[in-house]
């Protein structure tokens, strides 16, 4: 027999026994408070049409999806994120609606990454997305949400860290940078790449004072102080309404008693490009990566026929496992199964108890006695 079919392709893995049972006992527990919001399920397919994660729609780059053709020749994609999927389908479905749409939805996502990397190629993201409100009222529902559902969890240690991409994008319009310029800084001060953006402003000749504000940007994080000092270093419009934004979420947050573990970062930049204001992402400990990355995206939906603003996050479910695991948090599970042996004679007697125990929401597995004796 070929050994290798025993195995799977890197970055996948098999899930099995109590981590499986653990795995679902979080995301019902996930949902469970995501729907406590409001938010209702939606699914949508495994694959897509390749224009869903264009590069016009500013998500995945082309060369991380998996692509394959149909018979009809057209180039399909497994999902590399679920956003781009569900602003698809709202603007299918509510194309009309101008009330708030709260959705949610849980299933795996795909991206062909670099073994170097690390990262696995397969994971489960739990998420949720609300439609038709452009309010800081609904920035702030959205991240007291993800706060709670990370309560939830068991996690005691976590930061959710804020941003706004117009911030940055105000000092880039106002220094006269073209998209390609933005683009390749917006990797390298989210990257806290210091070097790597100095560099290639010398090489733009960007001119000061914006070259030392956009140097600058990389190390804008931490309280309340820092978006005073960010405020007093800009003088444009868009970059003004940006912090004006953040300090009326901050005063949100309040009310939600959510502010001890808000943080802000205006160096935070997506890789995802459709992303267009306020931007979050949580930490903890033990895991390398954000375990919440979130938004708001008010131009995606136009992409699909719908203007209209929206906001979402999504919950790496294996990396709060990780997460979990590390910091020695037990998820709690359903209780062990009973078993229960049998003969040919009792079979009746012991099926009945079965029976009994399954009505009662108990496990029961019936096992012929010489196989459990054998055990």
């Amino acid at each position: 027999m070929n050994q290798q079919l025993l195995h799977t392709p890197e970055g996948v893995r098999d899930i099995y026994g109590r981590e499986a049972a653990g795995k679902l006992s979080l995301e019902a527990g996930l949902r469970e408070k995501i729907k406590s919001y409001g938010y209702e399920d939606i699914q949508t397919p495994t694959f897509e049409f390749f224009d869903v994660f264009s590069r016009e729609v500013g998500t995945t780059p082309s060369r991380e999806l998996y692509k394959f053709f149909d018979k009809e020749g057209n180039t399909l994609v497994l999902r590399p994120d679920f956003t781009p999927s569900i602003a698809r389908c709202a603007a299918k479905y509510f194309m009309e609606e101008k009330v708030p749409i709260r959705l949610s939805y849980i299933g795996n996502t795909f991206t062909n990454t670099s073994n170097l990397q690390g990262k696995a190629k397969e994971v489960t993201q739990l998420g949720a997305e609300l439609i038709n409100d452009a309010s800081v009222e609904a920035d702030a529902e959205m991240i007291s949400l993800v706060i709670e559902a990370l309560k939830g969890t068991g996690l005691k240690k976590f930061q959710v860290s804020i941003g706004q991409v117009e911030y940055f994008k105000g000092i880039c319009e106002e220094a006269g940078l073209d998209e390609e310029t933005e683009l390749d800084l917006r990797a390298f001060v989210s990257a806290k790449n210091y070097f790597a953006a100095q560099e290639l402003l010398q090489e733009r000749r960007v001119k000061e004072p914006y070259c030392s504000m956009l140097l600058k940007i990389a190390d804008m994080f931490g309280d309340m102080c820092s978006l005073s000092e960010a405020k007093k270093l800009v003088r444009n419009k868009r970059s003004l309404d940006a912090i004006e934004r953040l300090e009326k979420l901050y005063e949100v947050l309040k009310l939600y008693e959510v502010e001890d573990y808000i943080s802000f970062d205006l160096g935070m930049l997506n890789k995802y490009h459709y992303y267009t204001g306020v931007i979050f992402r949580a930490y903890t400990y033990g895991v390398g990566d954000a375990v919440v990355k979130g938004g708001r995206y008010d131009a995606l939906l136009s992409h699909f026929g719908k203007e209209a603003p929206a906001i979402g996050f999504v919950i790496v479910i294996d990396d709060i496992l990780e997460a979990l695991s590390r910091q020695k948090v037990d998820i709690l599970l359903p209780p062990p199964k009973q078993v229960i042996a049998y003969t040919e004679e009792n079979f009746p007697e012991k099926l009945k108890e079965a029976r009994e125990l399954r009505k009662q929401g108990q496990a029961a597995e019936l096992v012929p006695e010489r196989e459990y004796s054998h055990e």
